[in-house]
C-alpha cells in the first residue's frame, strides 16, 4: 500500500516520495491517528515511528481551522535534546511541501533559554520539547498549553527511565481535556502501561512485531579481552578492519572522555558524547560524526536510542549496557534502512556473566572470539560464598580501579600484534 492510500493530502504524499512504501508501523498508525483517537504504539527502533506521528500531525494541522495563530497546536515531548533536534528536523523537512508555513520550535535544556523565548514570540504551531525546559518556559509565561490539540510522547519508556514522571504530570494538568494523545515507544514496561492508563482514553493499541525478513542485517560478535587491553584492542580493530566510522558505547561519562582522548592521542579522530557536555558540544560532536569528519564517537547510552545515523557500519560495546534491552537499542544504530551492519561487544572476565544474561534475554548465542596479540589472561571474579569473606582481605572498589588503571597504563606501550 502507498502513502496516498493512508488518507494523506497530496503535499504530504509528495514529502515522502523518496520512500517506496510505508513501514508496518506507519501503515497501521497513520490512518488510526487521522480518525481522531488515542494511540498506544509499540515498534522496534528504526521502524519509522517518527514519520508515523509527524505526518498525521501535519495533516491535521493543514486541514484544521486555526483561529488564533499564537496557540500551540501540537506538543511533542521527548527525553533528550538530540532526539528533539532530530524530530524537529523531520517535521520541518516534511512541512516544506505544505502550501502554508508552519512554525516549529524546539525547547530543550542545556542551552540558553532566551533564544527559545524569542522563538516563541508570536506563538508556535508545533513544539518539540524536553519536559524540564518546557516547564521553565511555561513558568516564564513564554508559552501556554491550553489549546494543544495533539500530545505525542516519543520514546515514552525512556522518558520514565530518566525520571520525567513528575514533570509529565505537571504538564498534563496544563493541557485541555479534549485532545488526542499518542504514545510511541520501542518497549512498554509496566511503568509505561500505568501512565498510559492515566493519559489515554480507549486507545487503539498497535504492536508491530519484528518479522524475520525485517530484522536488520547485523553481524554480531563477542570478543574476549582483558579490561586493561580494551583500548589497545579498539585501536587495533579500527586500523585492521578499516572502519571509516565506529560508534563506541561505554557506561560512564568519565570513560567516554578518557577513551576518546586516548584514541585522539594515537592519531584517530575521536570525540566523546555524554550528558555532562554543553548542548553546543553535543550537537557539534554529532554533526562531525554524521559528516564523517571524525572517525570515532565514544558515547554513553545517550546515543543508544532515537538517533538516526545514516550508513553507520560498526557499533562497539566497549562496556556492556546494564539492561539486556539496551543492548538491542545500542546495536540498532547500525544496519538501518536495509544496510548491513556490525556490532561487536568486548567481554571481560568480570562482564562475562552479564553478557551471558544479555544473550539469554535476547535469544542469542555468540561464539567468543580471541584476537591474536590480545589473548585474555584475567580470571573471572570468585563467586561469593555468602560468608562475607575475611575482614580486611577484600579489595576496595578504589583499589580495583587503581589496579585496572595501572594495568591499562602498562599495556599502552605494548605492541598490538
Amino acid at each position: 500500500m502507498s502513502f496516498s492510500a493512508l488518507g494523506l493530502s497530496a503535499p504530504l504524499v509528495q514529502a515522502v516520495a523518496q520512500f517506496d512504501k510505508p513501514t508496518p508501523v506507519q501503515l497501521a498508525a497513520i490512518p488510526e491517528a487521522l480518525t481522531g483517537g488515542d494511540l498506544l504504539v509499540t515498534a522496534k527502533t528504526g521502524s519509522g515511528k517518527t514519520t508515523a506521528f509527524v505526518l498525521p500531525i501535519l495533516e491535521c494541522w493543514f486541514e484544521s481551522t486555526r483561529v488564533n495563530p499564537k496557540q500551540v497546536y501540537s506538543l511533542i515531548l521527548v527525553p533528550t535534546r538530540e532526539l528533539a533536534a532530530q524530530v524537529r528536523e523531520v517535521v520541518q523537512e516534511y512541512a516544506k511541501h505544505l502550501p502554508e508555513r508552519i512554525k516549529v520550535v524546539s525547547a530543550v535544556g542545556g542551552v540558553s533559554i532566551n533564544p527559545q523565548m524569542m522563538a516563541l514570540r508570536g506563538g508556535a504551531d508545533v513544539i518539540v520539547a524536553t519536559p524540564g525546559r518546557l516547564l521553565d518556559l511555561v513558568e516564564k509565561n513564554a508559552v501556554k498549553l491550553d489549546h494543544v490539540s495533539t500530545l505525542v510522547l516519543d520514546e515514552a519508556d525512556r522518558m520514565l527511565d530518566l525520571g520525567f514522571a513528575a514533570e509529565l504530570n505537571r504538564i498534563l494538568v496544563m493541557l485541555p481535556s479534549e485532545r488526542q494523545n499518542w504514545m510511541f515507544s520501542a518497549t512498554f514496561p509496566k511503568a509505561v502501561e500505568a501512565i498510559a492508563g492515566e493519559i489515554l482514553r480507549k486507545p487503539r493499541r498497535i504492536e508491530i512485531e519484528s518479522e524475520p525478513e525485517e530484522d536488520p542485517d547485523i553481524l554480531q560478535r563477542a570478543i574476549r579481552v582483558d579490561t586493561a587491553k580494551r583500548t589497545p584492542l579498539l585501536r587495533h580493530l579500527i586500523a585492521e578492519e578499516g572502519w571509516g566510522r565506529v560508534l563506541v558505547f561505554v557506561g560512564k561519562r568519565y570513560t567516554a572522555d578518557l577513551v576518546a582522548d586516548k584514541l585522539d592521542r594515537f592519531g584517530f579522530k575521536a570525540l566523546s558524547l555524554h550528558g555532562d557536555l554543553s548542548q553546543g558540544s553535543r550537537s557539534e560532536a554529532l554533526r562531525h560524526f554524521k559528516s564523517e569528519s571524525i572517525q570515532v564517537l565514544v558515547t554513553t547510552d545517550l546515543a543508544a536510542r532515537g538517533l538516526d545515523i545514516v550508513s553507520l557500519p560498526v557499533v562497539l560495546n566497549y562496556e556492556l549496557p546494564r539492561s539486556p534491552a539496551d543492548y538491542i537499542h545500542r546495536i540498532g544504530r547500525t544496519g538501518r534502512a536495509g544496510e548491513n551492519g556490525e556490532a561487536i561487544s568486548f567481554v571481560t572476565a568480570e562482564s562475562a556473566a552479564h553478557f551471558n544474561l544479555i544473550e539469554k534475554r535476547n535469544g542469542l548465542s555468540l561464539p567468543r572470539e580471541v584476537i591474536a596479540g590480545f589473548e585474555p589472561t584475567d580470571s573471572a571474579p570468585a563467586l561469593s560464598t555468602g560468608t562475607g569473606g575475611i575482614k580486611g582481605k577484600r579489595k576496595s572498589k578504589k583499589d580495583k580501579l587503581r589496579e585496572a588503571a595501572a594495568r591499562e597504563a602498562r599495556n599502552e606501550g605494548r605492541p598490538e600484534s
